[in-house]
């Protein structure tokens, strides 16, 4: 395997950029212009781009050649070495300060880098995410995310899922560092970073506004493989609890009403004096993971028990 690195800029005459974009590349040909041409409209300027192409067979090297921008650092790999030795390529490449992920089928919206470099620049957190849109690109729909943003809401919501956008995020160079994409985290790598970054004390905030489009479609890692993702997210969601000493009988899965009272109240107080200052809101989306879904008459219901869960708990967990 033989690799290729390029860029049209000169290392002497600028300045070093405060951040680099990751975009990892790999038969991208049909969404690969439009994400690149997104990073270049960007309001904010002092940025390097790295986009690696990981031994695609489609026109997607064609594609990255055709753009000769100078803040463009390309990387051609003559093999496919997978997404997570691509990422973590970039990391130790990267000379920013932050590093914002981008995949080659999303699209950043013009101020996306802009919003997030001043909230990380103040100190609001050492990672930041956003709110977003989510296009299905199969049937054409487009979704609002529903996003926590504060720390607490998204330490405590990763016991049950991943509250972060993996291609809205920038955080700190050195965190991406100390914390590399796990090959043995292969199709939910995503989510064990993010639980591993959470557990070494880092903040995390997502951004009250939707600075990218993440794209869905039936070519992408986590439809192809979602089986082996549920089982590798599984066995990190456990990893995680155990970590942050709450009981495995207390992991959230829809029970009875009368097990869930129990199991689930226990979960909500432990969670709640671990993590302080988790939101009503996300309380009540912790809980939920305890109820059963589509139980349609019952549901006045069951978002009453919820409420009732959510208060209960924030209120015991201050003591």
């Amino acid at each position: 395997m033989t690799e290729h690195q390029s860029s049209s800029r000169m290392q002497t005459s600028q300045k070093k950029p405060l951040v680099t974009v990751s975009m990892p590349a790999f038969n991208s040909e049909r969404y690969i212009a439009e994400a690149i041409e997104s990073i270049l409209a960007q309001t904010y300027q002092n940025f390097e781009f790295i986009i690696v192409d990981d031994g695609s067979t489609d026109r997607t090297r064609e594609i990255i050649d055709s753009f000769q921008d100078p803040r463009i650092v390309k990387v051609y790999s003559d093999r496919n070495r997978g997404l997570i030795t691509t990422r973590n390529r970039i990391a130790q490449l990267a000379k920013g300060k932050y590093l914002a992920l981008l995949d080659a089928d999303d699209r950043a919206y013009p101020d996306r880098l802009e919003q997030q470099v001043a909230f990380l620049e103040a100190n609001h957190a050492d990672l930041c995410g956003a709110d977003h849109w989510t296009l299905n690109q199969v049937t054409g729909q487009i979704k609002s995310s529903k996003q926590r943003h504060s720390n607490a809401d998204i330490h405590a919501l990763l016991s049950v899922c991943s509250p972060v956008c993996n291609p809205a995020m920038m955080g700190r160079i050195e965190i991406f560092r100390q914390f590399p994409y796990k090959a043995s985290y292969l199709h939910a790598e995503d989510y064990c970073l993010w639980t591993e970054i959470a557990l070494a004390g880092y903040r995390f905030a997502n951004i009250k506004k939707k600075l990218i489009t993440y794209r869905l479609h039936s070519t992408q890692t986590s439809v192809n493989h979602f089986q082996a993702a549920r089982n590798v997210f599984s066995e990190a969601q456990a990893d995680y609890l155990r970590r942050l000493n709450i009981p495995k009988k207390c992991l959230p899965r829809a029970l009875p009403f009368l097990k869930r009272w129990k199991y689930g109240i226990q979960f909500m107080v432990l969670i709640n004096q671990k993590i302080p200052n988790i939101s009503i809101g996300a309380n009540q989306e912790l809980y939920a993971r305890f109820q059963f879904r589509g139980n349609g008459l019952m549901t006045p219901f069951t978002r009453m028990e919820r409420l009732l869960a959510a208060s209960f708990s924030s209120l015991i967990g201050r003591f």
